[in-house]
């Protein structure tokens, strides 16, 4: 197959999606198929083996809507002779394009939301977005064939959004580190590790708040939070800490072999979300033998089941309580967590199964026959 996906932009490495679709791309193309990714040419361009990646100059800045002529026409020209468009998030104008496209050539156009139609994100910035729904982005989505959700939580935000369309539910992948590669902590001080984007729907102050009963309990922990800053959001904390918090530390964006170093050398990981669609950051953990605390905003409800980690309200209370108890733990109960997780990720979370999924959806919506086991049509 001649697989088109396109995707805003692929340059902040603390984003999931900017990790989770070039590699869903990469797991494609090593299964034979021909996978071309479009998006806007921003910051760090991405090494894809085996991907043609297309890259293209924005227009105008306008409401941050990543207007492009130039991505347009591009993807015009592509579904020509396209067997699927595959459009990435919503809210943007390379959100739209692909759906033009398709409908100009009949190629079917699969839609993947990433989390932007969860309430919490639906409540930020929420007339801007009906806007943007009622003119372009909501025609652009009811054209889809298929929408990709990737966990049943997003699968039921899609369906109380109001969209009809059949489901594939296929979750991100993750790149599971060799026995050997895993890493070894430093000796010294014992580390929580928060790494992510510094954004309110991070659940960062109730992580704080839950820290500041933690830290005098365990002061041998220190907590480190490790990511960009968003619009500010990570100064606006430093200034409400005020130096009234201590046994934290603001690392800033760490990418490749240093986001690694990081997971080697934290003991426990911490993803205080609102929402999440997926949650990258806890599969990378997982990924790396660390344990994770997170909150039922996001969709790891197995983290009990598998004995890797706990799942709790997204409150300071919620946090608080589960942090406690982790971190009373020795280390090698966490080690044996961690390993837990990292097998779970290798066995139900590898990219080539989930590739395979996803030709299996794609193969679905051009040749129908039996609805794979991924898919949700009621």
């Amino acid at each position: 197959m001649r697989l088109i996906h396109a995707i805003p932009h692929v340059d902040e490495e603390a984003s999931g999606p900017s990790y989770s679709t070039p590699r869903l791309c990469h797991a494609l193309a090593e299964r034979g198929h021909q996978v071309e990714l479009f998006s806007l040419a921003r910051g760090r361009a991405k090494a894809l083996c085996k991907v043609v990646a297309r890259t293209f100059p924005e227009g105008p800045k306008i409401a941050r809507l990543g207007l492009s002529d130039a991505m347009r026409r591009g993807l015009a020209a592509a579904a020509k002779g396209a067997d699927v468009l595959h459009s990435h998030s919503l809210w943007m104008m390379p959100n739209v394009y692909p759906a033009w496209a398709a409908a100009r050539t009949g190629a079917p156009l699969v839609v993947s939301p990433r989390g932007a139609l969860s309430p919490v994100a639906l409540a930020r910035s929420p007339r801007r977005k009906r806007l943007f729904w009622d003119v372009l982005q909501g025609p652009a989505v009811r054209q889809a064939s298929l929408i990709h959700a990737t966990s049943e939580l997003e699968y039921r935000d899609v369906r109380a959004f109001g969209l009809a369309q059949p489901v594939a539910v296929i979750p991100n992948g993750v790149d599971v580190a060799r026995d050997d590669a895993v890493g070894e902590r430093p000796a010294g001080q014992r580390r929580l590790l928060y790494l992510g984007r510094l954004h309110p729907i991070k659940g960062l102050d109730q992580l704080l708040a839950a820290w500041a009963d933690l830290r005098p309990r365990f002061p041998d922990w220190e907590l480190r939070l490790v990511g960009p800053d968003e619009g500010g959001y990570g100064e606006t904390l430093r200034r409400e800490m005020a130096g009234g918090l201590y046994g934290v530390r603001f690392v800033g964006a760490q990418y490749g072999a240093d986001k690694r170093a990081e997971y080697a050398a934290a003991e426990l990981f911490v993803l205080p979300s609102h929402s999440e669609n997926f949650g990258m950051a806890v599969a990378e953990a997982l990924a790396a033998g660390r344990p994770v605390v997170t909150t039922t905003g996001t969709p790891w409800a197995g983290l009990a089941e598998h004995g890797c980690g706990w799942r709790v309200a997204p409150t300071a209370e919620g946090l608080g309580a589960a942090l406690a108890e982790a971190m009373a733990l020795d280390r090698e109960i966490l080690d044996a967590m961690g390993a837990r997780g990292r097998d779970w990720m290798a066995r139900d979370f590898s990219w080539p199964r989930l590739g395979e999924a996803m030709e299996t959806a794609y193969r679905w919506l051009l040749d129908g026959g039996a609805a794979p086991d991924c898919l949700r049509l009621s």
